[in-house]
């Protein structure tokens, strides 16, 4: 236990929560909590979004998969995340800002009816819940590895500080604080990257590769199977997460959401490009025992107490804390407008701000709980991911471009692929024992039976509509 790495973390969290205090006074209603009251500038669009795509998957994972596999781990993460910040950049953003909706599940209910946006919600809520789970994994893995606490003791320690800003300042909040995140974060991949050049990272690494049984360290299709259902799994959730469309709502205008997304993908492409490049060339600088814990974190030890050390501790914390705080808020924004305000748990005479933070201290308390049953980072955010992209893909893709109600279709599509991803779910987590196939080689299931489900159910609503 480095007593330089936890003053580090005081500050950091001290600078952290400053910054909540100064903007969560701002919050009047529910559309400000939220949403920023929807004026949110390109550079904070930028910013945030980065931020938001830059997690515990994107650090730790990253540079582990890359040490392990090479280059072709660029499928994992990386390509996914700036495929989907383009898509949304090019081709949903527009309809999205078009359409007069604060979340996701009100354009479900405007094309399949109210019983298929109540599902939904339970859907995305869930998904939302486990991607701050893999985050909270993340965090307790690497401050336990610094601080000498337990793995509970050090999630304890790291979701109360996000639950208190998260809570106290809403989604503004959660912006700014992830603008000086996202700082922190490429400050610390930027200086590793050309340390580890400057030191030869990228000399004779072919040849050591080799000698090391990895002759496939340099293929970008090396086990193209397993990567490219990964790539499919997230790209697809990612598509119909809320997380992004979140920011395109609160955006200003579409042209301000749309350059704040161009650049967020130039810059990711850049910083993914980055870790996998850091992962590849520790082969000849660090070969770390997979026991003793992740890649950045036996860099960031071997660092000691030095300035590229504390760099890097800060910027794998900030990492982990702009997704799991995006996580939360977009949990808890569907959790109060989709359920508590559908159900009537809510009165317009009641404080919405108070409800809105009750909502994320309770999105946040449900993480921490599946948090302390879970040890994979990736399984968890696989988990998650698998949920969205076979429950809501296709009926979220095709409900932006219907013109007419189609009820059957959606409901069918959701209850099934979202009934095949839970059962999947179930099993890992041991209470199943089914023979079912695991993730992520359960996509292309999942999505055949939303798909098959989604043609029936249009089949239905047509016949209904010419009786």
């Amino acid at each position: 236990m480095n007593p330089t790495y936890i003053f580090a973390l005081f500050v950091f969290f001290a600078l952290i929560l400053g910054s909540s205090l100064l903007f969560g006074s701002k919050n009047k209603n529910l559309e400000d909590f939220f949403l920023a009251s929807r004026n949110l500038p390109v550079f904070l669009v930028f910013l945030t979004v980065a931020a938001s795509w830059i997690g515990a998957s994107s650090t730790l994972v990253s540079t582990d998969e890359a040490l392990r596999q090479g280059i072709s781990s660029f499928w994992v993460m990386g390509l996914p995340t700036v495929v989907t910040v383009l898509v949304f950049a090019f081709f949903l953003a527009s309809p999205i800002r078009r359409l007069q909706i604060i979340s996701l599940p009100d354009l479900v209910e405007m094309r399949y009816g109210r019983r298929v946006r109540h599902l939904s919600s339970v859907l995305i809520v869930w998904y939302m819940v486990l991607l701050a789970a893999s985050q909270m994994v993340a965090l307790g893995q690497f401050l336990k590895y610094f601080l000498g606490m337990s793995y509970v003791e050090s999630l304890i320690l790291g979701t109360i500080v996000v639950l208190a800003y998260a809570v106290f300042g809403g989604f503004f909040s959660v912006v700014i604080t992830d603008g000086i995140q996202f700082f922190f974060l490429a400050a610390g991949i930027i200086a590793l990257f050309f340390t580890l050049l400057k030191s030869g990272g990228f000399q004779d690494l072919g040849g050591i590769a080799s000698e090391l049984g990895k002759t496939h360290y340099f293929d970008l299709l090396y086990d193209i199977k397993r990567n490219i259902l990964i790539f499919f799994s997230f790209t697809l959730a990612w598509v119909i997460s809320p997380i992004t469309w979140q920011r395109i709502q609160g955006a200003k205008d579409q042209k301000s959401a749309v350059r704040g997304l161009l650049f967020a993908a130039a810059v990711l492409l850049a910083l993914y490009a980055g870790l996998v490049s850091i992962g590849m060339m520790s082969l000849s600088q660090v070969l770390p025992n997979p026991s003793e814990g992740p890649l950045l974190s036996s860099i960031i030890s071997s660092q000691g107490g030095s300035f590229l050390g504390v760099l890097l501790f800060v910027a794998i914390i900030s990492a982990v804390m702009s997704t799991l705080d995006t996580a939360i808020n977009t949990g808890a924004l569907s959790l109060t407008h989709d359920v508590i305000e559908q159900i009537g748990l809510f009165r317009r005479k009641q404080n919405p701000v108070l409800m809105a933070r009750a909502a994320t201290m309770f999105i946040g308390i449900i993480s921490f709980i599946i948090a302390t049953q879970f040890q994979s980072i990736l399984k968890t955010l696989g988990l998650a991911s698998e949920i969205m992209a076979e429950g809501l893909f296709i009926p979220g893709i095709a409900m932006i471009f219907l013109k007419r109600k189609y009820p059957s279709a959606g409901g069918i599509s959701l209850v099934s692929g979202g009934a095949f991803a839970v059962i999947g779910f179930l099993n890992e987590i041991g209470i199943l024992g089914w023979p079912w196939p695991s993730w992520p080689f359960s996509l292309p299931y999942g999505l055949a039976i939303s798909g098959m489900g989604f043609l029936l159910g249009v089949v239905i609503d047509l016949r209904n509509r010419i009786s």
